[in-house]
């Protein structure tokens, strides 16, 4: 009597024959062989000697063909930010490059971060590249035992994270700012908003450095949270106690900021200097002149795409780089 173990076939073994020979179905089959969770300890083991008797082994040119028939990525980015914009422009020139194409999902009021990341899921990318400063990191690392997920701008454990240097944009601006002998400052704070915390605390923590007397304002990252804020606050505050330097979360808010600045019938920057940060389009406008930060757009955009076609991938932090305008200055005599 032939033994019940698994026979050789003649053929190239399949996953089909390894579910069989280990009674199990091929899903099952597929997940102990991709060491993914969701299968018992006895099912495991069950799957892995059928496969080692029947001598399988994963078929890489299939795994080829499949890919070859998506070659798409999907990239989720927030509408009405122009870093994100100039992101996805350079990801599009990255993917062109690899011969890939891109799926652009748009969060917004209406469209939230996990309706987007399951939008591209259904139609078949083979990885996912996005901001995602409110999904909770925990839902985003079961997403990626789907497909792998590369966070841009966000630090979030177990994934690929690709990031600014937050700490070191906000000190340039904070080192600027006292080297023209500010010593008072405020924060416009960003909320929500990916990398708001980062650029908190190094925002505190510079100005503590620099011997920097520092507030924080809860505000957003648009121009018309920024403005209702600061006009408040100029409202509230006597003139002799009123800061001589605004850090805002980003170059959006500092067009709010340098609004309620006009209103208070301020002089930038001989009365008051304004900053932002990611040296967007916004910044380099004539009437704005705006000092800002940076962003390596294109080693952004490069690193998340290699995470994207090398997975796992690995995660990197850019450093960002201070632009200086005319927004800020010595105060006048």
């Amino acid at each position: 009597m032939p033994e019940a173990s698994a026979q050789r076939p003649a053929k190239r073994p399949t996953l089909a024959d390894v579910a069989r020979a280990s009674g199990v179905s091929v899903a099952l089959a597929s997940i102990v062989l991709r060491e993914a969770e969701g299968a018992s300890e006895e099912s495991r083991a069950r799957v892995k000697q059928a496969a080692a008797d029947l001598g399988y082994r994963p078929d890489s040119r299939a795994r080829s063909l499949r890919s070859s028939r998506s070659r798409t990525l999907g990239l989720a980015l927030a509408l009405g930010e122009p870093l994100h914009a100039e992101l996805a422009d350079a990801l599009y020139a990255e993917a062109d490059a690899h011969g890939f194409e891109i799926i652009l999902g748009a969060t917004g009021k209406h469209r939230d971060e996990r309706r987007v990341l399951n939008t591209l899921i259904d139609a078949g990318v083979e990885a996912v590249i996005g901001v995602f400063p409110e999904l909770p990191a925990s839902q985003l690392a079961q997403i990626s035992k789907q497909l792998p997920v590369i966070s841009l701008l966000r630090k979030v454990k177990g994934l690929p994270s690709i990031i600014t240097d937050e700490a070191a944009g906000i000190d340039q601006l904070v080192s600027h700012l006292a080297q023209l002998g500010h010593t008072r400052s405020l924060h416009l704070d960003g909320g929500s908003a990916v990398a708001a915390k980062q650029r908190r605390d190094a925002f505190l923590a510079s100005a503590a450095k620099a011997d920097i007397e520092a507030r924080v304002i809860a505000a957003g990252p648009d121009d018309a949270t920024a403005f209702e804020v600061l006009r408040g606050y100029f409202e509230q505050t006597p003139p002799a106690e009123r800061v001589t330097a605004v850090v805002a979360f980003n170059d959006r808010a500092a067009l709010g900021a340098r609004q309620a600045i006009d209103l208070a019938g301020l002089a930038v920057p001989g009365q008051i200097s304004v900053t932002g940060y990611d040296d967007s389009e916004f910044s380099r406008l004539a009437h704005a002149d705006l000092t800002s930060v940076r962003q390596d757009v294109a080693a952004l955009a490069q690193a998340a795409m290699q995470a994207a076609l090398e997975a796992p991938g690995t995660s990197s932090t850019h450093a960002p780089q201070i632009v200086v305008r005319g927004s800020t200055g010595r105060l006048m005599a």
